[in-house]
């Protein structure tokens, strides 16, 4: 999540990465600086860039710890749906371009510039609408290191409790381009990516996908090979650290098997094969409830880093810490883990439509407390998650954003609502709809299709629109009213109660009066009954001595002033 739930109160002392060690003294965090171009991922695309398809990255990388640079070699096959007089593609300027040849051809220094991060390459002919190119760039330098990785991005340069180098990247803010020559926005997916990353001596390079050999070179350092398919731009990644590897193979309800990968540090055996004894149980959770695990001729990886976390594409980044709760499960493991489905397998098209990730991401976490538990534990950790949203802006603005535009609450996005509020409009929705629709509507959404079944699908891309559209298609009902008042707008609807003599009336007050015909639960003493609200109105008879609640299994997402209170209160959060 991307960035894994930024929400300041989902995250305590206790959680935070294995005691790592400072970054090393040559390069301070957050230095080079990078220019806004680098910073930003997505949003308005040049029709140029637009028309651009990465088929295949061939990337080779090698890490040096001692001084903190990198140098790589990114092979680009390319297809082009428009003529290219030139090709734009995103790089940080702090890693030089020092050659590149187009087709096996050298071009000319003066062909390419890179000013301010976006590599303009001049091509020698037009290349032709429905053709495409194949483009070595040569490049490498210091790159940007990470303030606060996952919070902000860049690569992380720390050493493990023996001293050794202990690294990792994150670029889902400011994107791919702070390591690789890439198309950072959404629709910049390659089809498939090899990466060789070469590592020195004793240190080992998981990334995404599989593992296709390692080579040792004569002083001891070794090339890691990985074959990947359709990973996300921002989930290609780095991993380096003198692991230690455990695995083991899951029976898929699906047919077949899965592995299962973890690579943690030395010297915690045990809290790493607890972690690892989760891996089963939570896969399992997704194949009955979502569908099948969509890399399942991959692997199931999971590497701990020496930042929180992240959803790295077979590879998902774990630094919690080995951190218990009264769940009993991992949170942010489980959370990772759900972005699989929610983010790798289906992915946004627009930044704009990222509460599809992260929103269902979350509400996973309470549906596998449901899972495992009942509902006494779902209620408990929605309760969490509906104290934490805010309603500063719409989750969902219909424009195309930038990921930072979304996810910075100070650039005027949601922020934290794309998760918890996300959590609680799914929450709402499956209560209305029902857990049967529910489940089609999240396959549909995921697979694009009702019967997922290994082979039969492929990844794709989804907006907030076609969601609708879904949801509309298996309930058989118009209910996009319902989605432009939780996602649309930033205020809750409110349900306002009028009790008079043997009547109670329900109405919804909605922004901008918006219809919203959302029915209620009330519970008359012992009896609960179904308050239809057409037109946004209701009402039940109610003997006057009758004890009455309204939606008493909380199922509704609206207004609270109870919430409003308490978030108002200066001691919120302690």
């Amino acid at each position: 999540m991307e960035r894994p739930i930024r929400i300041h109160l989902l995250l305590a002392a206790s959680v935070l990465a294995l005691n790592a060690s400072p970054a090393l003294a040559q390069v301070k965090p957050g230095e080079p600086p990078i220019t806004e171009i680098t910073k930003t991922s997505g949003g308005p695309i040049d029709p140029e860039r637009a028309a651009l398809r990465l088929e295949h990255v061939d990337l080779a990388i090698e890490v040096f710890p001692d001084t903190q640079t990198l140098r790589g070699v990114a092979t680009l096959t390319l297809a082009t749906s428009a003529p290219q007089r030139r090709l734009l593609i995103d790089l940080d300027k702090n890693l030089p371009v020092s050659a590149i040849s187009m087709d096996g051809q050298p071009l000319a220094r003066t062909s390419w510039s890179n000013p301010e991060g976006r590599l303009t390459i001049a091509l020698p002919t037009t290349l032709a609408a429905g053709s495409r190119a194949t483009v070595r760039i040569t490049y490498g330098g210091t790159p940007h290191v990470a303030v606060r990785a996952p919070w902000d991005d860049g690569i992380v340069w720390s050493k493990t409790p023996e001293g050794q180098p202990w690294i990792a990247t994150t670029a889902e803010g400011y994107g791919c381009d702070l390591f690789w020559p890439c198309l950072d926005f959404p629709a910049g997916e390659p089809a498939k990516v090899d990466l060789h990353i070469t590592v020195p001596k004793g240190l080992s390079a998981p990334s995404n996908g599989v593992l296709q050999k390692v080579d040792t070179l004569p002083d001891g350092r070794t090339t890691w090979h990985w074959h990947a398919r359709s990973p996300n731009p921002y989930s290609v990644v780095l991993n380096v650290a003198p692991y230690v590897e455990i695995k083991g193979l899951y029976r898929s309800r699906f047919g077949g098997t899965i592995p299962l990968h973890y690579w943690h540090l030395a010297g915690r055996d045990a809290q790493a094969k607890g972690l690892f004894a989760e891996f089963a149980p939570t896969l399992d959770f997704f194949e009955a409830n979502v569908g099948p695990y969509p890399w399942s001729d991959e692997k199931l990886g999971v590497v701990e880093t020496p930042h929180l976390g992240m959803e790295h594409q077979t590879i998902n980044a774990y630094g919690n810490n080995y951190a218990k709760d009264a769940t009993g499960f991992d949170w942010l493991f489980q959370h990772e883990l759900a972005h699989e489905w929610f983010g790798n397998q289906m992915s946004a098209a627009n930044w704009d439509d990222y509460w599809l990730h992260e929103g269902y991401a979350q509400y996973m976490q309470p549906l596998y407390g449901r899972w495992r538990e009942g509902e006494a534990r779902y209620a408990v950790m929605m309760e969490k998650f509906r104290n934490q949203i805010e309603n500063k802006a719409p989750i969902v603005s219909g424009r195309i954003m930038t990921e930072e535009e979304v996810y910075e609450e100070e650039k005027g996005g949601p922020g934290g609502d794309i998760y918890v509020k996300g959590a609680w409009v799914l929450h709402t929705l499956r209560n209305t709809i029902g857990d049967k629709a529910f489940w089609e509507v999240t396959r549909r959404l995921v697979y694009g299709r009702p019967d997922p079944r290994p082979g039969n699908f492929q990844p794709r891309f989804a907006t907030t629109p076609e969601y609708i559209a879904i949801v509309n298609q298996v309930t058989g009902k118009d209910m996009t009213w319902f989605f432009h008042v939780y996602l649309y707008q930033a205020a809750l609807p409110e349900l306002i109660e009028t009790r008079e003599g043997d009547r109670l009336t329900l109405r919804w007050k909605t922004p901008g009066n918006k219809p919203f015909p959302l029915p209620v639960e009330v519970q008359i003493d012992d009896k609960v009954e179904t308050v239809a609200m057409t037109g946004g109105t209701g009402s039940i008879a109610v003997p006057a001595e009758a004890h009455v609640i309204v939606d008493p299994a909380s199922r509704l997402l609206k207004r609270s002033e109870a919430v409003e209170a308490a978030q108002r209160d200066p001691r919120h959060g302690e």
